[in-house]
């Protein structure tokens, strides 16, 4: 049972209250102190003060000091009078266990507001650090982008002058020839004119100087072009089990017509890698990469990975993959900036690429709460399951964060 402290002292001005409190030794940081406008309690085990207010104060603008033994206490009076008493006299223990209750109910609702706002600043923090990082991120590639488009733009106009150089030079080495030729014919037919009186082996001279000229000027013979043919493809026609005015035609031809483009489309840098044949095919690239990710090589996955970017950048997989790599190495903000690229090209939403955006929406969200942005990850995790609505994982997972964000469960990762 608590020893109570009666040897207690207190002074008045007309705005404020002074208590004084002896502690007898106790620590600072055993100390517990609670204070309302009607209720202040000093609990120091095994000693215990507590006080019904006479008069209701400003427990907002209430301080306390502990130190040499004793609790100074500073309690701004709501009304400029003096009090009479410090505490009301006589009180029933019903009336004090009604002030006790509503102190404590008050203490904790102060308690809860504090911590939300708390936690509120620090998502808010968190949020603003995440997307500098990512601005500046994006800054750097771009930056980086820009100097390899200007070297490319210097190569290709150098390697443009030299052609034009080279081009220059043939011509230059070509007119000489053709002018001594002319040179010659004329002065043959000059010869001719001098004997055409009836020198008949001047005649055959012109016409032997013009049949060579004639044969000099001849262009080379080309061969005949090749005969054309047609090559018979047939195609297996596309069957939609929904109804017409149900089905996603156009979106599926859109998205259909996005992949082929994405296996033609081949990067400039290509040229730029060496080695084997199949090394420069980003579907080869994509399973090696594959198999490093199985057997617990994250970071050859990774490299593997980059090389198939970079060969082709328009496959969703490449990222998606990549970004669960991250996540293995813990780089959190690439994990999140592949996804979004893999779920920016998983576009439009069709049925053939619904489990690659599922994938790709729980790897962005698994890296959001890793983070603790638990708002961000459930949107992802909401997307996930309204692909695969009967994944009992994902929807645990997804009830989970949500119980996070309201506070019922303590902060536990989705696995």
């Amino acid at each position: 049972m608590p020893l109570l402290v009666t040897d207690h002292s207190w002074t008045q001005t007309d705005s404020t209250v002074y208590i004084t409190v002896p502690l007898k030794g106790a620590k600072v940081g055993k100390v517990d102190i609670l204070s309302t406008d009607e209720y202040l309690k000093v609990h120091c085990p095994p000693c215990l003060f507590e006080a019904f207010l006479f008069e209701p104060v400003d427990d907002v603008r209430s301080t306390a000091k502990v130190g040499d033994g004793r609790a100074l206490i500073s309690l701004p009076k709501r009304n400029s009078k003096v009090w009479e008493h410090l505490t009301i006299t006589p009180i029933d223990k019903r009336k004090k266990k009604e002030v006790r209750d509503r102190a404590l109910l008050k203490y904790q609702e102060k308690l809860s507001s504090e911590s939300t706002a708390k936690a509120e600043r620090q998502h808010a923090e968190k949020q603003y650090a995440l997307e500098t990082m990512m601005k500046l991120e994006k800054e750097e590639r771009d930056s980086i982008q820009k100097v390899k488009d200007a070297e490319r733009e210097k190569t290709t106009a150098e390697l443009a002058a030299w052609r034009l150089r080279q081009k220059q030079d043939a011509e230059g080495e070509a007119p000489p020839k053709r002018q001594s030729q002319r040179g010659d014919r004329n002065k043959l037919t000059a010869m001719t004119e001098k004997q055409a009186d009836g020198c008949s082996d001047g005649v055959r001279l012109d016409q032997r100087g013009n049949s060579e000229a004639k044969s000099k000027e001849k262009p080379a013979v080309l061969p005949a072009p090749r005969s054309a043919g047609n090559i018979q493809v047939t195609f297996t026609p596309r069957v939609f089990p929904t109804a017409l005015r149900e089905s996603r035609v156009p979106e599926e031809e859109e998205w259909l017509k996005k992949q082929a483009e994405a296996r033609r489309a081949v990067n400039a840098d290509v040229e730029e890698l060496k080695g084997l044949k199949e090394e420069r095919n980003p579907d080869w690239l994509k399973d090696k990469g594959d198999k490093c990710f199985a057997t617990g090589d994250y970071l050859g996955a990774v490299n593997a990975y980059n090389l198939a970017i970079r060969l082709n950048r328009r496959i969703p997989a490449l990222y998606s993959n990549r970004a669960a790599c991250h996540l293995k190495l813990r780089n959190l903000h690439k994990a999140i900036e592949d996804s979004s690229q893999a779920l920016d090209l998983l576009t439009p939403p069709v049925a053939a690429n619904a489990a690659a955006r599922a994938r790709a929406s729980v790897r962005r969200g698994s890296a959001f709460c890793q983070l603790q942005l638990y708002a961000e990850a459930l949107q992802d995790y909401q997307a996930a399951l309204k692909v695969n609505p009967h994944n009992e994982a994902l929807r645990a997972d997804t009830q989970r964060i949500r119980d996070i964000i309201q506070g019922t469960v303590a902060n536990t990762e989705p696995q």
